[in-house]
């Protein structure tokens, strides 16, 4: 069975403090995140932005969290604000927040994995 896997990468800004944390990270602070989305299908689709059938989604799509938090992503934000409580603001819980709206966004069948980096040499993978 064919597969085509869909990488792409990208960066948002934002603040956050990790609830109850004992330690600096219990403070507001920010970083600059890196995003590595990877999305796999056996077959291809129509997007939001193209009526034919011939992408595994749209990396418009893909990268909706590095746009501004006015228009619905995650830069320049304050995450504890944004994002709804059950995701605590880990790197682990955000990697799996971008997965699950992200997810919403694609055709059933859609694999997709998403890797979230706080600093430069350590990254928080979630992946269904």
């Amino acid at each position: 069975m064919p597969r085509w896997t869909l990488s792409t990468e990208f960066h948002f800004s934002s603040a956050h403090c990790i609830r109850d944390y004992d330690g600096p990270c219990g403070r507001m602070h920010g970083h600059t995140y890196h995003v590595r989305i990877e999305a796999i299908a056996s077959e291809l689709s129509p997007s939001e932005y193209c009526p034919h059938p011939v992408m595994v989604a749209d990396f418009r799509t893909l990268r909706w969290a590095k746009k501004d938090v006015t228009k619905g992503g995650l830069d320049h934000c304050v995450l504890n604000e944004v994002m709804p409580p059950e995701y605590e603001t880990t790197a682990e819980m955000i990697a799996k927040y971008i997965h699950d709206k992200t997810k919403n966004m694609l055709p059933p069948g859609t694999q997709l994995k998403v890797a979230v980096s706080e600093t430069p040499n350590s990254w928080a993978t979630y992946e269904d």
